[in-house]
């Protein structure tokens, strides 16, 4: 193979793995812990938390920030996950790349 078509075929591989990432990025994950639902997108910034208020009361706001921590590393890991699950066939062609 000569040196212009690995160069195109490397391009190529290049727009394919930016794509794949922007498809990443712009898709969302939902993780839940009991009464929080928390949102995050595939660039992990939380985008939404909804908390159900008729089941908490002011003594329980310690419990409260232990279900946020759960469920936004639930979020993440969907989001690791999802990335690897997407990115893997690149992993492949370029090892040691992820």
């Amino acid at each position: 193979m000569n040196m212009q078509a690995l160069m195109k075929q490397a391009q190529n591989l290049q727009k394919d793995m930016l794509k794949t990432k922007e498809e990443i990025d712009s898709t969302t994950f939902e993780g839940e812990s009991s009464i929080v639902k928390v949102v995050v997108n595939g660039k992990k910034e939380v985008l939404n938390i909804k908390i159900d208020g008729a089941s908490i009361e002011k003594e329980d706001i310690e419990m409260l920030q232990d279900m946020i921590v759960v469920a936004i590393n639930q979020a993440f890991k969907k989001v690791d996950d999802y990335t690897e699950q997407k990115m893997a066939k690149y992993g492949n062609m370029m090892p040691g790349l992820f």
